[in-house]
């Protein structure tokens, strides 16, 4: 039987592959090659389902870095850009989020929070709000322009702007 955990990863890589429109039971349980009933021995229905994943994006790609970042000798700052610049699906997956949340009042909601999250963090870890929110949005605008920055070429942006702040 797959996990909680199983189902929500399963959720995410749909979603960055495909979109919000894709995640459905019948996708994630021909994903997981599972039945119906262990879906729902997880979650109550799509609704639950929904809220759970963004909850689990929430905590997988925001919660968890900051914690890690907090946990890392040295720079948090570079530990944040490592993290964010790993690979993964981590460009598609924002993008797919974002999209969801021009969709979705509860997306949007949970959107606004983690933007909100990831700001405050690094106006505390960089010690400038102006900073901190100009390093949040060459991220986000990096995953919005077509085609997106590759990893190498946000890191550089990155880089560029933290040199000549200091």
């Amino acid at each position: 039987m797959a996990s909680k955990r199983d189902w929500l990863d399963a959720g995410l890589a749909l979603l960055a592959e495909q979109g919000a429109p894709s995640v459905t039971i019948e996708r994630l349980t021909e994903r997981l090659g599972l039945s119906k009933g262990s879906f729902y021995h997880h979650f109550k229905g799509m609704g639950g389902y929904r809220t759970a994943l963004l909850e689990h994006f929430e905590t997988e790609r925001t919660t968890r870095f900051m914690e890690q970042a907090e946990q890392a000798r040295g720079d948090r700052l570079r530990t944040l850009m490592e993290l964010v610049l790993a690979p993964g699906p981590g460009p598609e997956l924002e993008i797919a989020v974002r999209a969801w949340a021009l969709q979705d009042a509860e997306a949007r909601e949970v959107q606004a929070r983690i933007d909100r999250t990831r700001a405050d963090y690094l106006t505390e870890v960089c010690g400038d709000a102006e900073l901190g929110q100009a390093l949040y949005l060459i991220v986000v605008g990096a995953g919005q322009v077509v085609p997106p920055l590759s990893g190498r070429r946000l890191k550089s942006a990155l880089e560029l702007v933290l040199g000549r702040a200091r």
